[in-house]
């Protein structure tokens, strides 16, 4: 029988059946999310790729999922500092439509990065990790733009090799180190520039979701036509979706491209 999200909300309700917790089953976004009651900080999950790693390895990709969350949640509510912990602040990419606040009404610190995309920013506590708020920075005196410098140069120091793989004439190059920060890699200037320089066609580059940085070496219009297809893929099945639209990179600017039928990029001469 197939895996609805109705089905799949019933399963999580049974799971994350505690009294401190409380569940909502959002129909419109086709999220699912576990807080805590009090603060009403939590989880939010996307419910087509739990259904995604459901159809592969059944209840064994739900009690993965399962204890991340429980972790997650157990580490929101304990008390998070800053200081000595800068190694461990990095920026993490999410949609523009990313909520601003926390759920319990604390400003979220975050900069503006694309018409698609915005930039937050994240202190990382190994199996889990907190976005950083405007109350945190308070307790401990931290300027915003401490968080930001350490952040950035925080990701310049992450591993960025990556698979490749030829269809159609375009080369795709797929960053997927599975550390929670592989989208974060695109705000890495020098690898733009180095991938800039190595592509023979227009540089296109995507983040359908936090586990992935694609790159494409986009030398004709089918390239184009693919990586449409692959970003929608990517996008539904993603456990933190970013965005279905991919850039193209040029003079230092990612700009969101709209792939159609009859309005894609020209092909360069």
């Amino acid at each position: 029988m197939k895996m609805t999200s109705i089905k799949m909300k019933r399963k999580l309700e049974e799971r994350f059946n505690r009294e401190e917790w409380q569940t909502h089953f959002d129909r419109d976004q086709d999220t699912f999310r576990i807080e805590w009651k009090e603060s009403k900080q939590g989880v939010t999950i996307s419910l087509p790729g739990v259904i995604s790693k459901w159809e592969d390895r059944k209840e064994e990709a739900l009690d993965e999922i399962e204890n991340h969350i429980k972790e997650a949640l157990k580490i929101m509510n304990e008390e998070q500092n800053l200081e000595g912990k800068e190694a461990n602040i990095f920026p993490v990419i999410r949609s523009g439509s990313f909520p601003t606040e926390s759920k319990s009404g604390e400003r979220l610190i975050y900069t503006d990065h694309t018409a698609e995309t915005r930039i937050y920013y994240a202190l990382d506590l190994g199996k889990s990790y907190r976005l950083i708020d405007a109350k945190m920075l308070k307790q401990e005196n931290w300027e915003e733009e401490r968080v930001k410098e350490v952040a950035m140069f925080n990701i310049r120091s992450r591993s960025t090799e990556m698979k490749s793989e030829e269809v159609a004439g375009n080369t795709f190059y797929f960053l997927s180190t599975k550390d929670g920060y592989d989208a974060s890699r695109i705000l890495n200037e020098a690898l733009l520039e180095e991938m800039a320089g190595k592509v023979e066609g227009e540089l296109a580059v995507g983040v359908p979701h936090q586990d992935v940085l694609i790159f494409v070496d986009v030398k004709n219009k089918t390239g184009y036509d693919i990586l449409a297809q692959m970003m929608m893929q990517f996008f539904a099945e993603g456990q933190i979706p970013i965005t279905s639209l991919p850039f193209l990179y040029e003079d230092k600017k990612l700009e969101p491209i709209f792939i159609l039928a009859q309005n894609k990029p020209k092909d360069k001469e």
